[in-house]
């Protein structure tokens, strides 16, 4: 039978001494990604959007086909997740398989990716709030404040407890799971408009471009699937990590992908107007309310506020622990202070503070701009996320090729992990794509952010950067590294 002493020994051979309070178990590490993916928040903010650019389609066809690309990044990962369970995981993946150089990189964006997610689900919360409270008024000072309290309560049950924040996932979990099973339910059989044909039939005529508009329609899903490698962050403090932390992974990625069909389905055969809907701001609302009434529409209204708290409760988890993971290394400036963990409520207090400062700082720096520049930010958070993703698995693929990597944990695809690996890059290559197809900005604000990290670490990073405290070799040999866990 697994115990803590044999997790604690598996991290000490990455090099670490156990912090951080082991207390989350199987259902708990699923709970944390399926929240942060959150399938209502993601599916009723994007709806419009990709109905207006690939009509039904788009998302009859594009979200299993989105589901189906994501599910391979998700197994690649559960594979990395298995044989290095640590937080700030992804980091250190790409530092032990690629070096310092591609693990400081990768932490930067996933970072940058992560503290962006936590803003725009915080900031959408609190205007999803005001438009519920005064529908035409202005309210952005309102949202503003609202945003404000929505963090920092984020931040306080963070700082709290691992065990408050497990439980109250676990509760998002059914929230979500129950919510689109009733809503669709009740779409299906009492507002459904169209035959299921409606799903996959294209526009006549067919519009010149339609291909680059199907394209663009896939952004439904990629906007939604994103946070799922929060389970792996939390690995220090989950039980049995090596098993449980892949298989949360897989299991967000795959519930959320049937839970997301289903509503995706039963909205869009309850479209009425399909010219009024497409592209509007509130379409996946429109259509409920058209369907099935205003008192529906407030209703499902607030299951969107419910949703987005959670999913905002989860990210600020997965960004603190990134956070801490990295600084324990001391990969970003103050890291003596970020990686401290407090002795009473073994959490990482002072890097979830510093997230929420970020996460408010971005709000603020964008609250006078236009809501393209903000836009442009949310989007810029899945495109860095994206390629966080990608140079890991990467590596851990040209690491088994080379037999550098032989040390697989339990959770393994076998032979299949390599061809499984390149086909998670490709698909995540894609998602790129489809990403600056749906916001241009985003493409040139990544494009500026890869620029300014090569230029810090060519001039000032790379001198004073040493990595993880025992590299693959260590790793590799049986009794693991040659010093007992140490402390930066």
């Amino acid at each position: 039978m697994r115990t803590v002493e044999s997790d604690t020994g598996e991290l000490a051979r990455l090099g670490y001494a156990q912090q951080l309070r082991r207390r989350l178990g199987a259902f708990s590490s699923f709970a944390i990604g399926f929240s942060v993916i959150s399938v209502i928040t993601g599916v009723t903010s994007t709806f419009g959007d990709a109905l207006a650019s690939g009509g039904p389609p788009g998302l009859g066809i594009g979200w299993p086909l989105v589901s189906c690309g994501t599910l391979v990044i998700a197994c690649a990962m559960a594979e990395l997740a298995s044989a290095f369970p640590t937080a700030g995981a992804l980091y250190h993946w790409a530092a032990l398989l690629g070096g310092p150089g591609w693990g400081w990189a990768t932490a930067m964006l996933n970072l940058v990716g992560q503290v962006a997610i936590v803003a725009a689900i915080d900031l959408a919360c609190a205007q999803t709030i005001c438009q519920a409270l005064v529908p035409d008024g202005p309210t952005n000072r309102l949202a503003l404040g609202l945003f404000v309290a929505i963090l920092f309560a984020h931040g306080a049950l963070n700082a709290a407890s691992v065990r408050l924040v497990a439980r109250l996932n676990d509760a998002s979990a059914a929230v979500h799971a129950t919510g689109i099973a009733v809503l669709a339910g009740i779409l299906l059989l009492e507002g459904r408009a169209h035959p299921l044909a409606y799903l996959v039939r294209p526009p006549t005529p067919l519009p010149s471009g339609y291909a680059v508009g199907f394209v663009k329609s896939l952004v439904l899903g990629v906007w939604t699937f994103t946070g799922f490698d929060a389970a792996a962050h939390l690995s220090e403090e989950t039980h049995d990590p090596q098993r449980r932390a892949p298989a949360g992974i897989v299991a967000s990625v795959a519930v959320s992908a049937i839970a997301g069909f289903a509503l995706v389905i039963a909205l869009t055969l309850a479209i009425r107007d399909l010219g009024t809907t497409a592209g509007s701001p509130d379409a996946a609302l429109r259509v409920l309310r058209d369907a099935l009434g205003d008192g529906a529409g407030r209703a499902a209204m607030g299951l969107v506020v419910v949703a987005m708290w959670f999913a905002g409760l989860s990210s600020v988890t997965s960004a603190s622990r990134m956070l801490f993971g990295f600084a324990r290394d001391g990969g970003v400036p103050r890291s003596e202070w970020l990686r401290r963990v407090d002795a009473r409520t073994g959490t990482p207090v002072n890097a979830t503070a510093a997230c929420l400062l970020a996460a408010l700082a971005l709000v603020m720096a964008t609250a006078g701009l236009s809501g393209a520049v903000f836009l442009a930010v949310a989007a810029l958070a899945t495109v860095a996320l994206y390629a966080s993703y990608a140079v890991p698995i990467a590596l851990g693929a040209v690491a088994r090729t080379r037999g550098r990597w032989t040390r697989l944990g339990p959770w393994t695809l076998g032979r299949a992990g390599v061809a499984m690996a390149w086909g998670a890059v490709s698909w995540t290559a894609l998602v790129e794509v489809v990403c600056g197809l749906a916001n241009h900005l985003a493409a040139a604000a990544f494009a500026v952010l890869g620029a300014v990290l090569a230029l810090s670490w060519r001039l000032r990073v790379r001198d004073r950067f040493r990595g993880p405290m025992v590299d693959l070799r260590d790793f590799e040999s049986r009794d693991g590294p040659s010093q007992a866990p140490r402390q930066r």
